[in-house]
């Protein structure tokens, strides 16, 4: 039976957005991208007003959940790797006295050591004795920064660009990545319309030039983005070259296409949004989009 969602306002945004992540450890450690834990070891060793939040009424609210990252530990000497990776919660369903999982670990930041891990602890809020102990636990600490800061799964600098504003995220902004073609540019202007009116702001690559290479002000743009949305349509690779930095950015990237046709094989598991390119297509989709973008900024 699929866990319901349900958003009570309990603890500030400014708070769920910067400063939290989930913290799993497992005995046995994690497979790839589905496991389970008891139900009774869901958000121990953790504050009421976010275990309230997170779980309002004893439902857990995978909307608030899936937005933080998290942090998959195993039992240090427990039969998993000693290791823990950092991804996100994608899904929850309730198995009995379980809680089935489903995740993605983010490839770019490298496995952390029990023992680096350990070192840690007061920076992360982890109590000594809860690598000891199988349990889920949402921990006020900002993550990242603390990896970042610390240089833990740091991550390799590229050498065609600079990422060194990648924490300077703009929440009002978003960014589109499509062909600079014309017969691209009622969507744009759809797309800008649509920000418009969610009181955003919306960049396309060409609307701005601080670096001598185009390049590096697509990825700035991209860093600075709180959204990317990229049209498919047309299977331009300069599009899809972006996607890929987008993801490995971490980013909330919503795809959209003319034809289904265009979505990759290695992008199909992923929801897109399908319009026809005339005046109720493209209605159409602005109204979509403004339901997904209002729920990813949480207006």
């Amino acid at each position: 039976m699929a866990i319901g969602q349900v958003r009570p306002a309990v603890v500030p945004q400014r708070r769920i957005q910067n400063q939290m992540y989930h913290f799993l450890v497992s005995y046995n450690g994690w497979s790839m991208s589905n496991d389970s834990i008891n139900m009774s070891r869901a958000f121990e060793y953790t504050e009421d007003s976010l275990r309230q939040f997170y779980k309002p009424n004893g439902i857990f609210d995978i909307v608030q959940i899936s937005k933080i990252p998290a942090l998959f530990a195993s039992e240090t000497g427990g039969s998993g790797a000693q290791v823990a990776q950092v991804g996100y919660i994608n899904h929850i369903s309730r198995n009995g006295r379980n809680v089935d999982l489903r995740y993605t670990f983010d490839s770019s930041i490298p496995p952390i050591k029990n023992q680096q891990l350990e070192q840690l602890f007061p920076i992360l809020g982890i109590e000594s004795f809860e690598l000891s102990r199988t349990h889920w636990a949402i921990k006020d600490v900002d993550l990242f920064r603390a990896l970042y800061e610390n240089q833990v799964g740091k991550i390799v600098s590229p050498k065609l660009f600079s990422i060194d504003n990648i924490h300077s995220i703009e929440d009002d902004l978003l960014s589109i990545m499509m062909p600079f073609s014309g017969d691209f540019k009622e969507v744009n202007i759809t797309l800008q319309q649509m920000a418009d009116s969610l009181d955003l702001r919306c960049l396309r690559a060409d609307d701005i030039w601080e670096n001598d290479a185009v390049i590096q002000d697509i990825v700035s743009l991209i860093c600075r983005s709180k959204i990317v949305i990229c049209d498919c349509t047309g299977r331009n690779p300069n599009v899809f070259y972006e996607i890929g930095i987008a993801h490995s950015l971490g980013k909330d990237v919503i795809l959209i296409t003319q034809s289904a046709q265009d979505i990759p094989f290695d992008l199909r598991h992923l929801r897109y949004l399908r319009y026809l390119n005339n005046n109720e297509g493209r209605k159409n989709l602005s109204e979509q989009l403004s339901k997904k973008v209002a729920t990813i900024i949480d207006y």
